[in-house]
């Protein structure tokens, strides 16, 4: 039987012909790994630029926010788990037409379609398009393929993303890209791996990678008892401070931080919400080392 392997992220799946990497949406065809998901789109809307976060790129605009399904990591928390890893996404990796709860229906498009939508929205305050809701490196050729074309257009790209992804995939990606909002969890290996079944380091690489290239802010989410402790906060703006850019110049203190409040959702239901007061305490941990700290969820 044919198998080729994912190179996408730290996992490198062994895919077999026909079968789904962990994601969910990369799979083999004819002894090669390609995007399963390629230009299934289950979410559009025009969003606040805000929402992504994004506050110090391009404040007061609008952007296209686009998802499709699949995501690399799993975590117990995810505020999109019909379109990430719940059950729900087996319906829309088999029927195209599936819907879902508040999903709207599974629609395929090209990137020239997504570009014309991206184009007309302009008179309504859009700057171009924004891959969103699930992990857009996981179906990274039409991210590329959309935003070489909106970048003809002069339109902007955005990735929001988990950062779950090698250097080469994120290399290929960077010259069309210019805005990131990127997860950065936590600061610990045992909260990456035992909770969200990723890899800290791998996250660390992209953010240092992508803030030589364009705009990135960061977000963190508070999740009480597993990355709230307000030394692990230190440590990791400390380390956010020291990020370089391709001049080798330190621009780490001018780096945005999110800092936002967990609800319980998913699979972690037992918690509860992030006290208000811990998360304004965090912060000004925070703003210890960086000039721009938000506080999200509050």
């Amino acid at each position: 039987m044919l198998m080729a392997k994912c190179e996408v992220c730290f996992r490198h799946c062994e895919i077999k012909e026909g079968a789904l990497g962990f994601c969910g949406a990369r799979t083999c065809k004819n002894g090669r790994v390609v995007s399963e998901n390629y230009g299934r789109i289950t979410s559009c809307a025009l969003d606040p630029i805000e929402k992504k976060p994004l506050a110090r790129f391009f404040p007061g605009s609008k952007i296209l926010s686009v998802g499709s399904y699949g995501c690399n990591l799993r975590c117990p928390f995810c505020q999109n788990s019909e379109i990430s890893w719940g059950e729900e996404v087996a319906m829309f990796q088999k029927d195209q037409n599936a819907t879902s709860g508040r999903m709207a229906m599974v629609q395929e498009v090209t990137p020239d379609d997504l570009v014309r939508v991206a184009l007309r929205e302009k008179d309504e305050g859009n700057i171009g398009v924004a891959f969103t809701y699930n992990e857009p490196f996981i179906s990274y050729e039409f991210v590329r393929d959309t935003a070489k074309l909106s970048q003809k257009y002069g339109l902007k790209n955005v990735l929001v993303t988990n950062g779950t992804v090698e250097l080469p995939i994120l290399r290929e990606l960077l010259p069309y890209i210019d805005a990131m909002n990127i997860d950065l969890k936590g600061f610990t290996d045992r909260y990456y791996e035992k909770v969200l079944g990723g890899n800290r380091k791998v996250v660390m690489d992209c953010i240092e990678e992508s803030v030589k290239s364009c705009h990135v802010e960061l977000t963190t989410l508070i999740v009480p008892g597993e990355n709230d402790d307000p030394e692990e906060i230190r440590e990791m703006t400390k380390w956010i401070c020291g990020l370089k850019d391709k001049d080798g110049k330190v621009i780490g203190e001018t780096i945005p931080l999110h800092v936002s409040r967990f609800f319980p959702r998913f699979h972690m239901q037992e918690k509860s919400a992030t006290a208000v007061s811990t998360v304004y305490r965090l912060a000004e941990v925070a703003r210890e080392s960086l000039k721009y700290v938000y506080t999200g969820n509050c």
